[in-house]
């Protein structure tokens, strides 16, 4: 098949890869360059690097309602637009320029986690079970015909960046597969129930401070699920420190907060009285660390309370 693809990030990277080996990319849309990192050096996003290393023509419209994208589409005679991450609202002339339409590769179970932060919510919510699904896209927000879906397991200490990594794969696999069954004729397209199934909104820093009241799987789940951006934070000894890894422990503890063992392990009290260890953290204007370099560096009394 002859497909214009529409990815920006590197969870789209995988799926783009995968079409370029079976089919005929004709062309690229991504969003524009943006200025990176402190010095704020201009850096091409992902997707188009993989697709000047492959000489498939980029196409970087600011808005696509300003861009005749629908025109682009037909001139490349491209038999279907396929889109992953790609960042911006399609226009229904664009859904509908392609003969076979767009497909979304969409990192979740939907209905279940419509919107732009899937992955995270799933981790931040304690799901044991996510995946990808392959959708049929229509005017609305992820609510198009649902062509074929692939399930995995959540594990217990996986962060949102790691589920990223192995969804971007399960999402190039099940794209080929849905792909396949389209060309053949035989994608059954099922019609999303109608209703309220939770919208994945976009993750911010108002998520970050870790309140130690929580539940200590509750805690356990933000810092999987904001890791590596924006990052659980607490409050140690009047500072930031950011806490990037953590895993349940068995011990109890009583006040919320409290660090209730020091020593070669940081141990956290939660509000059920259950315990949290902090495996790897970040001190303001530091370098990530493992727990046991921070200790070696820093005393923390046993007592001392997390989040003042």
């Amino acid at each position: 098949m002859r497909i214009v693809f529409m990815g920006t990030p590197d969870f789209a990277v995988p799926c783009l890869e995968a079409l370029i080996k079976t089919h005929e990319v004709v062309g690229v849309f991504t969003q524009p360059d943006k200025p990176v990192g402190r010095k704020q050096v201009l850096t091409p996003p992902p997707v188009k690097v993989t697709a000047q290393e492959n000489n498939i023509p980029v196409y970087q419209p600011q808005r696509l309602k300003d861009y005749n994208a629908p025109e682009v589409i037909k001139e490349l005679n491209a038999d279907i637009t396929v889109v992953v991450a790609y960042g911006k609202i399609l226009p229904k002339e664009v859904l509908e320029a392609a003969p076979f339409g767009c497909i979304n590769v969409h990192a979740s179970l939907l209905p279940k986690y419509r919107g732009a932060a899937p992955i995270q919510w799933a981790v931040l919510n304690g799901d044991k079970e996510t995946g990808v699904s392959i959708m049929q896209m229509d005017e609305g927000l992820d609510t198009g015909d649902v062509i074929l879906v692939k399930k995995t397991e959540i594990g217990e200490n996986e962060t949102s960046e790691e589920l990223f990594e192995r969804l971007s794969h399960i999402g190039s696999e099940a794209l080929s597969e849905a792909l396949d069954l389209i060309e053949s004729g035989k994608a059954v397209r099922t019609p999303q129930p109608e209703g309220d199934f939770g919208y994945a909104k976009m993750i911010n820093k108002e998520l970050c401070p870790i309140d130690w009241n929580k539940s200590a799987a509750e805690i356990h789940n933000k810092v999987r699920g904001l890791q590596t951006w924006p990052c659980a934070l607490t409050r140690l000894n009047g500072k930031n420190v950011k806490i990037h890894r953590t895993v349940l422990s068995e011990l109890k503890g009583s006040r919320a907060g409290e660090v209730i063992e020091s020593d070669k392990k940081l141990i956290v009290s939660c509000g059920d009285g259950n315990c949290v260890e902090i495996l790897e953290l970040q001190p303001d204007g530091k370098k990530r660390m493992d727990t046991k370099a921070f200790l070696s560096g820093n005393t923390i009394e046993k007592g001392t309370v997390l989040g003042n």
